[in-house]
C-alpha cells in the first residue's frame, strides 16, 4: 500500500468514526429517550417577553410565573431542562424568533389568532383571557369611551393594541410600548392616561392601591404555547399530551390557583 493510500484510508476511518459518534445528526435533539426535535439535546429552549407578571417572570435562570410554572412542569415530564431566552413580544408573535431557530417554544401569554396561525403553530389553549382598562384612582376615565382626547398605552404587537385600535374613540391617542414595564412607567409619569391590556397584568398594577381596573372586555381570547410551523410536530404533540395530563391529574389546577383567585379557565 502506498503512503498516499494509507493516509486516505486513515482519513476515511476517522471520518466514519466521527459520523458514527454524532449519529449523523439525527439523534442529537430531544430528551427522555425521544427525539422531539429540540435545538439542544435534553433542553427545551423557551422564549418569553419577561417580565410580564403574573405570567412571565425570570428569577435568575429560573422561569416562573403562570406560563413559566406550566411550561417547566411540561418540560420536566418530557425529561427536558428549561433554558429561558428573553425576547421582545413583537418578535415572538411574528414568528421571527421561532423561525430563526432562537427557541423551541414561546411561552409568553400569547393569544391564539388566525393571523398568527399563518406563521406559527399553537398548542391547545391553556388560559382564557380578558382585556381591561387601568387608570389612576379618581380618574374621570371610567370606560373606553372616555378615552376621547386622552392618551392610552398599549403593548405593540398585542391583541390589546388591536382591541384599542378597533374600539377606542377616534380622538384617542394610542401610544405603543415594547413591554409592560415601559407602559406602566409611562402611566406613573403621567405620560399616558390609561393602559389597555390583559386583565391579570393590569391587576398586578392595582396592588399599591393607586390604580384600578375600571372596565373589563370579554374578547374570547385564549393563550397557547407557540412553536415553529414546520418541524415541531413531535414536540407539539408531546406538549399537548402533557398539558392534557396536567389538567386531568390536577397539577394544572394547582398552578392556576396559586396565581389567580377566579375560577380556572376551561
Amino acid at each position: 500500500m502506498t503512503k498516499r493510500s494509507l493516509v486516505s484510508l486513515t482519513a476515511s476511518i476517522a471520518l466514519a468514526l466521527a459520523l458514527s459518534a454524532c449519529g449523523g445528526g439525527s439523534d442529537s435533539s430531544g430528551g427522555g429517550g425521544d427525539d422531539l426535535g429540540t435545538l439542544t439535546a435534553g433542553t427545551l429552549t423557551v422564549c418569553s417577553d419577561v417580565p410580564y407578571e403574573p405570567f412571565d417572570v425570570a428569577k435568575g435562570k429560573t422561569f416562573t410565573g403562570f406560563d413559566g410554572d406550566v411550561i417547566t412542569e411540561i418540560a420536566k415530564r418530557l425529561d427536558l431542562k428549561v433554558n429561558l431566552k428573553d425576547q421582545s413580544f413583537d418578535g415572538l408573535q411574528s414568528g421571527l424568533a421561532l423561525n430563526s431557530n432562537q427557541c423551541d417554544i414561546v411561552a409568553s401569554a400569547m393569544t391564539i389568532t388566525p393571523e398568527r396561525e399563518k406563521k406559527i403553530a399553537f398548542s391547545e389553549p391553556y388560559y382564557d383571557s380578558e382585556q381591561s382598562l387601568l387608570v389612576a384612582k379618581g380618574s374621570p376615565i371610567k370606560t373606553i369611551d372616555d378615552l376621547a382626547g386622552k392618551k392610552v398605552g398599549v403593548q405593540q404587537g398585542t391583541t390589546g393594541k388591536t382591541y384599542t385600535d378597533e374600539n377606542a374613540p377616534k380622538t384617542a391617542k394610542v401610544v405603543s410600548f415594547p413591554a409592560d414595564p415601559d407602559m406602566y412607567s409611562a402611566l406613573l409619569a403621567g405620560q399616558v392616561d390609561a393602559l389597555l391590556q390583559d386583565l391579570p397584568v393590569n391587576l398586578e398594577h392595582t396592588k399599591d392601591g393607586k390604580y384600578e381596573v375600571v372596565q373589563k372586555y370579554d374578547t374570547g381570547e385564549q393563550y397557547g404555547f407557540a412553536l415553529r410551523k414546520k418541524g415541531s410536530e413531535k414536540l407539539l404533540a408531546a406538549v399537548n399530551k402533557e398539558l392534557a395530563a396536567m389538567k386531568k391529574d390536577g397539577s394544572y389546577q394547582k398552578i392556576y390557583d396559586s396565581y389567580f383567585k377566579t375560577d380556572a379557565a376551561s
